[in-house]
């Protein structure tokens, strides 16, 4: 079995033994298995799929571990300045007039234009919402001064003055560009304080707390409203630092903290438009406005139920299955001169052999409902029951009755349902029409009236059929209602420059991927990680080969969360605008991006020990930080995974969902990409999570995987069966009717590209709408009823005006009368 990271693996068997180094040693042990049968088997992890992880683990990944000098700097900056105001006292002491004095003194500080001064006052700022830790004994005291000095920050007006710092400190970085042929840590010193400040102020907030005071929550919820409206600079702050991730991909801002900024941008997403539950909870209001049924379950909660299942078996452990095989065989051929003529005599019988056989064939697939009987290799008669396999009674209980998901189905596949039945047993068609059923069988209408009964309208389906209203009647259609919500704000700040900011995001994205390689032309995200001087000492070699490891995941985790995210609100917002973002992805080559990043040793990544637990914050500030040695390194730290590489592989999975779900070009594109061994390789991990998109993504190609791959693959074939949700006429484990649907790529892609275009002209595009559809005001009253304003000029010279345009023309009141007559 392959063990090994980026650079090779090893072949582990009962008959080579080869010497790992002392850490892969370790996870070795930790994360393999062998069940009862000898397969190798990974453990189940105990992993929660959440917005974001607990809040220590969220803080301390703002830092580098190269940033640690820093944190006493700033304690430093504060206390003199603390000193010379407040004497004899500390900031625990003060009373809350005080505090919010004293917050004022630093916020004028930010004014001044020495540099020296600036950047001391903010770091002084700084220390404040880290909760001036040196007056602090414990996590939970941090915790509860960091909450109170941002509330106080936020009520005296800190975050408006850091909004404009950070503006200019972006201007005068583009203005002059930093030219070094190797650029470190302190090139970005002030723009590190100041996103440090702003991710610190947006994370402490947004998280709610029910023993807030109630200034406290109507404060969140007007800096929330702030945050995702164009009140600071003209544009919410997500457009100025999906620029700020532009500007660092074009060389243009080199030095730019890329791991800051991308954090600050997702949290400012996630706070502003909402996280995973919400948006459940606006698709059940959108689905309720929209007049459409309740949704058939809550994807989270049958999510968080599903059990994990055993991965399909590695070569290695299919060899060992084929050798134990033709052992029994062997040994059964001793017992009896003639088995197979037995068995052709009996066939129904259910001797000792075939019992073992089937209990070695099921024992690696314990899926959480009884074993799906495709999973055999070979279809074989029912055998005559015989009394069931005892377990542990703990074992039963858990397990599901049913299927996870409720079945759905489109009104396209009623239509084509009905259109195949009706060519088939009359001869004709009726197009869109799937309420006549004169003339077909019985059976036909039973199934049309099960198909009903699942049928779902989805909420994109409906936003489609408005908009293709819109476009055919542009005057009697009226004027669309669009709801200015946080969504909406942002996809019209980001849309003139959206291309360009999913190809920057899929830049850093390839630049942090374990599998890409260091290339002379590629960008440099490591610009807030490396220190001024490079490492001298085998130790600082180590402790800075984690923190870039570290570095590159954190950076991972972010891209993967903000497209995520942007996509599911998108979807819901307008699916039009999903369909923009998805089909820009697209273009910029996203799907083998996600292929290419899983086509690693995913365990190995998963299970990643990147993280010195005694520099995290709080943590390094309030204990004495013990002697470092390499051991202490190699062996990181305890946990079963990594949480963030594992929320970042189902996010990047999810994403990879939605680029091509219902999409027949893209779903091929997976097909040519070979992604089906990486994909399956991915279901190694035993998460329920993960392994339903991983399933998902090999069921919507499974049909152009060849008979061979099915037959071979009867075990993945039972869990999708299992987990993913059932289209209930959908063919996808047989591959019927393939060259019915030719793969068109363009035609198809161009299509969605000219809706998504007339989309974008009709609703944010004034300036290209057609003269003649706008309104005209056809009432005289109201015309010669309006005001008009002259020209100022006019005005001046309205005597010489009435002199020769009127005074001076003669009438003739003939003409005039008989016209008029």
């Amino acid at each position: 079995m392959d063990v090994g990271g980026n650079g090779g693996g090893i072949i582990v068997n009962n008959k080579q033994k080869v010497m790992l180094p002392s850490k892969s040693r370790g996870e070795f042990a930790r994360n393999q298995r062998k069940d009862s049968e000898g397969f190798s088997e990974a453990p189940d992890l105990e992993f929660e799929y959440n917005d974001s992880d607990r809040w220590a683990a969220e803080l301390s990944e703002l830092y580098s571990y190269t940033e640690g000098p820093e944190f006493h700097l700033n304690r430093k900056c504060f206390e003199e300045d603390f000193q010379t105001h407040v004497c004899d006292k500390r900031w625990v002491e003060l009373d809350a007039t005080q505090h919010r004095a004293h917050a004022m003194r630093l916020l004028d500080g930010l004014d001044v234009t020495g540099r020296e001064r600036r950047l001391k006052v903010a770091r002084a700022i700084l220390y404040m919402t880290q909760g001036t830790f040196g007056e602090c004994t414990s996590e939970a005291e941090v915790q509860h001064w960091m909450r109170y000095n941002v509330f106080l920050l936020l009520e005296v007006g800190a975050f408006s003055a850091l909004v404009e710092l950070l503006n200019m400190e972006i201007d005068a970085a583009c203005s002059s560009a930093v030219r070094k042929p190797a650029i470190s840590l302190a090139d970005s010193t002030d723009l590190r304080v100041l996103l440090n400040i702003m991710y610190l102020m947006v994370e402490m907030i947004q998280q709610e707390d029910l023993a807030d005071p109630p200034d406290w929550r109507t404060a969140r919820e007007t800096f929330k409203t702030e945050l995702g409206s164009p009140l600071y600079n003209s544009e919410p702050i997500s457009v100025m630092l999906f620029g700020m991730v532009t500007k660092f991909c074009s060389g243009h801002a080199p030095h730019f903290p890329m791991k800051k900024v991308l954090l600050l941008l997702w949290k400012t997403i996630l706070f502003t438009l909402g996280g995973f539950e919400q948006l459940q909870s606006l698709k059940v209001c959108k689905r309720e406005e929209l007049g459409l049924p309740r949704l058939p379950e809550d994807s989270i909660r049958v999510v968080r139920n599903m059990r994990a299942a055993s991965p399909p078996a590695s070569a290695s452990d299919l060899i060992e299955q084929q050798q134990r095989r033709a052992r029994r065989e062997h040994k059964a051929l001793i017992k009896q001169e003639n088995l197979d003529a037995f068995n052709e005599k009996d066939p129904y019988k259910a001797d000792e052999s075939r019992e073992d056989e089937e209990e070695g064939e099921d024992n690696d697939n314990s899926l959480e409902t009884e074993p799906f009987p495709l999973e055999r290799d070979e279809v074989v008669p029912p055998p005559i029951p015989h009394p069931p396999v005892t377990h542990p009674p703990s074992e039963r209980v858990s397990f599901p009755k049913g299927l996870p998901w409720a079945p759905k189905v489109r009104e396209k596949d009623i239509e084509h349902f009905l259109e195949c039945s009706r060519s088939k047993f009359i001869g004709y068609t009726l197009g869109n029409d799937t309420d006549t059923v004169v003339g077909l069988p019985r059976p036909i209408h039973e199934s049309i009236r099960t198909l009903k009964q699942h049928k779902y309208v989805s909420v994109a389906e409906v936003q489609i059929a408005k908009e293709e209203e819109y476009q055919k009647t542009p005057l009697s259609g009226g004027e669309e209602d669009v709801v200015m919500g946080a969504t909406e704000l942002l996809y019209q700040g980001i849309l003139p420059s959206l291309p360009q900011y999913m190809i920057a995001l899929l830049k850093i994205l390839l630049a942090a991927a374990p599998t890409s390689k260091a290339k002379t032309d590629s960008i440099n995200i490591l610009a807030d990680v490396l220190p001024e001087e490079m490492p001298t000492t085998v130790l600082q070699s180590m402790k800075l080969g984690v923190d870039v490891n570290r570095h590159k995941e954190i950076i991972v985790k972010a891209i993967s969360a903000i497209l995520l995210l942007l996509l599911k609100h998108f979807k819901l917002n307008h699916i039009y605008q999903f369909e923009y973002m998805a089909q820009h992805l697209v273009f910029a080559n996203c799907i083998p991006l996600i292929l290419k990043f899983f086509n690693q040793n995913i365990m190995s990544y998963i299970t990643a020990k990147n993280s010195i637990s005694v520099l995290d914050f709080p943590y390094c500030v309030l204990h004495e930080l013990p002697e470092l040695t390499a051991e202490s390194l190699e062996a990181g730290d305890n946990n079963q995974f990594c949480w963030r590489n594992l929320f970042s592989c189902i996010n990047l999975l999810r994403i990879l969902n939605k680029l091509t779900k219902w999409k027949h070009s893209r779903t091929m594109m997976l097909v040519v990409f070979k992604s089906a061994p990486i994909l399956k390789r991915a279901l190694k991990v035993k998460q329920a999570m993960m392994q339903l998109y991983v399933l998902k993504l090999l069921k919507v190609q499974t049909k152009y995987l060849g008979r061979q791959w099915r037959k071979s693959n009867m075990k993945t074939m039972s869990a999708i069966y299992q987990k993913v949700r059932h289209r209930l006429n959908d063919d996808w484990a047989y591959g019927n009717d393939l060259d019915a649907r030719p793969w068109d790529f363009q035609a198809e892609e161009c299509s969605l590209r000219a809706s998504i275009e007339r989309f974008n002209n009709r609703r944010y595009d004034r300036n290209q709408s057609n003269p003649d559809f706008l309104p005209v005001d056809n009432c005289l009253q109201s015309v010669l009823g309006q005001r008009v304003e002259l020209p100022e000029d006019f005005q001046m010279n309205y005597d010489l005006w009435l002199e020769r345009e009127v005074f001076s023309k003669p009438i003739c009141w003939e003409e005039l009368l008989g016209g008029a007559g």
